[in-house]
């Protein structure tokens, strides 16, 4: 119904060709030495009157007004009286639906006074008596003025539905943007301590150089090397970092390693289910900034499952960091299984509250791939690659 009014609105025209056709369905009534061309006049009138209602509704009320006081008072005309009362109907129809009440009232009571004076002092008559002839009439334009007030309510109702809708939408978006700024905030003020680590190892190894250097100087050497793979951890960090600065202030949190994956994964299990972890490869030389997004995938990841898996969901998280090398992939994967009873509270796991967002945002800062989705058990799976060097 809904698409067959919208093809109605797009469409007026087709939906007039009927109303036309009935207007022009038959002939008038001859009337003794009348010519027929001027008979058909007030007809052509009435249906030029119904063409122009939909942009000027006022002006084709009161041209069918009159057509009509012309067809009720003059006899040569009278006979055809059906098309002014079926014309009256529609243009009232038209009033309502554009909301011009007062007009459309006035005009109703003009059509009903018109009738009425036709009927008791002009001594008009038909089948079925002039009292019932009257009230059927009088109901049919009253029925066409209702429903066009309901299809106007009905319009207006949907308009505000289509309102509200897109307000809602553009709410939602504004919160998406709102939580990835946030949790580019997030990464930034990490990336931030992983850089502030950085500097504070270059200087405590450029002052033991310092000291060494008459004593060892192949223990300078190795502090020198210390510093520069620093510097250029260091450096790399600090290109990534405009990409995601958009930071407030927010209060700071020590920021966690790869190291800790066995005790995150620990605080997960609620003592119902089994949670395997599985770390291989080395993170030797790996940049602390993409151990610790690895680290916070794998958080946000459990936080779900604790949040929307069944209580006796097993889970299985593995990290893959690679062997080390000048660029390589980090692939992080944490499924679980369908369980059979229903999601159980359970201690939550610090987390940005941003979900899939987060990891993707995460994903994204590393030019990695994330992939999410149910799998074939009932379960989910997320997996997500972080891409490392040049």
């Amino acid at each position: 119904m809904n698409r067959l009014s919208l093809w109605g609105r797009t469409r007026p025209w087709v939906l007039d060709l009927p109303v036309y056709a009935f207007f022009v369905s038959y002939p008038p009534t001859r009337t003794p030495g009348w010519p027929t061309a001027l008979l058909w006049l007030p007809i052509g009138a009435l249906i030029a009157a119904l063409v122009l209602r939909r942009r000027r509704p006022r002006a084709a009320a009161l041209a069918v007004l009159v057509i009509a006081l012309v067809q009720y008072t003059d006899e040569g005309f009278a006979q055809d009286r059906l098309r002014a009362d079926a014309a009256m109907a529609i243009v009232l129809y038209t009033l309502a639906v554009r909301g011009h009440r007062r007009f459309g009232a006035a005009v109703f009571l003009a059509s009903a006074v018109l009738r009425v004076a036709w009927q008791t002092t002009w001594g008009g008559e038909g089948q079925g008596g002039p009292t019932m002839q009257l009230l059927t009439v009088l109901a049919v334009q009253l029925a066409a003025w209702v429903l066009g007030e309901y299809v106007r309510s009905r319009h207006a109702l949907d308009g505000e539905v289509a309102l509200r809708t897109a307000q809602a939408e553009n709410e939602r978006h504004a919160l998406a943007r709102a939580a990835v700024a946030e949790e580019r905030a997030s990464i930034a003020r990490e990336l931030h301590d992983v850089l502030a680590h950085s500097v504070s190892v270059i200087v405590l190894n450029a002052e033991g150089a310092k000291l060494m250097r008459h004593q060892d100087p192949s223990a300078v050497d190795r502090t020198l090397e210390t510093i520069s793979r620093t510097g250029r951890d260091a450096l790399a960090e600090l290109r990534r970092l405009p990409e995601v600065l958009h930071a407030g202030e927010a209060a700071r949190r020590p920021q966690p390693t790869a190291a800790e994956l066995r005790d995150l994964v620990a605080q997960a299990d609620n003592g119902r289910r089994t949670i395997g972890v599985e770390v291989t490869g080395d993170d030797s030389g790996l940049p602390a900034s993409a151990a610790l997004q690895a680290y916070r995938i794998v958080q946000e990841a459990l936080t779900n499952m604790i949040k929307h898996a069944p209580a006796d969901a097993d889970g299985r998280v593995s990290v893959h960091f690679g062997p080390p090398a000048a660029r390589r992939e980090i692939r992080v994967e944490v499924t679980n299984s369908g369980g059979t009873s229903a999601p159980a509270p359970a201690p939550a796991l610090p987390s940005s509250g941003r979900g899939l967002a987060g990891m993707a945002q995460r994903v994204e800062m590393y030019h990695g791939s994330l992939e999410t989705g149910a799998t074939e058990d009932g379960g989910y799976r997320v997996a997500a690659t972080l891409v490392v060097g040049p």
